[in-house]
């Protein structure tokens, strides 16, 4: 079970090497719970892979249920990242810019291309991110 400061999804595991142990997760909707959700057709279940860094010291085989678990820390920052900087970047250009220029179309695309630039600089230090985006695997007792 996971402590309160983690987030924890089930998954499988679906294919081990010796860098990375490769985990497909099922993300649900919040109305997966919805008894009519059969009915409704508006419920989604999604399939997730990811990369877990393969831990030398456990043995797990593939089709072995596990939690793959991450600080919430982290959730907040990649919710900052992905949301909260490019929607003040947006905002901030738009405001100001609609001060000096007049030209609402012009506005909206210089804005627009700021997001594009910084998403593109996230794109850059890709690598960089990952390696802070950190998860880990733990047995699943359930």
């Amino acid at each position: 079970m996971a402590r309160k400061d983690e987030i924890s999804h089930t998954g499988r595991i679906v294919e081990i090497n010796p860098d990375f142990t490769t985990v497909e997760i099922t993300v649900s909707s919040a109305c997966s719970a919805c008894h009519a959700k059969g009915l409704c057709g508006v419920s989604e279940d999604e399939e997730k892979v990811i990369m877990v860094p393969t831990d030398p010291y456990t043995v797990y085989q593939p089709g072995d249920e596990v939690l793959v678990m991450t600080k919430k820390s982290m959730g907040l920052k990649a919710t900052w990242i992905s949301y909260v900087i490019p929607l003040a970047i947006l905002m901030i250009l738009i405001l100001s810019l609609s001060a000096v220029i007049g030209n609402e179309y012009l506005v909206g695309g210089i804005a627009i291309a700021g997001v594009a630039l910084y998403y593109f600089g996230i794109w850059l230090f890709r690598d960089r991110l990952s390696n802070e985006f950190v998860f880990y695997i733990k047995e699943n007792n359930n």
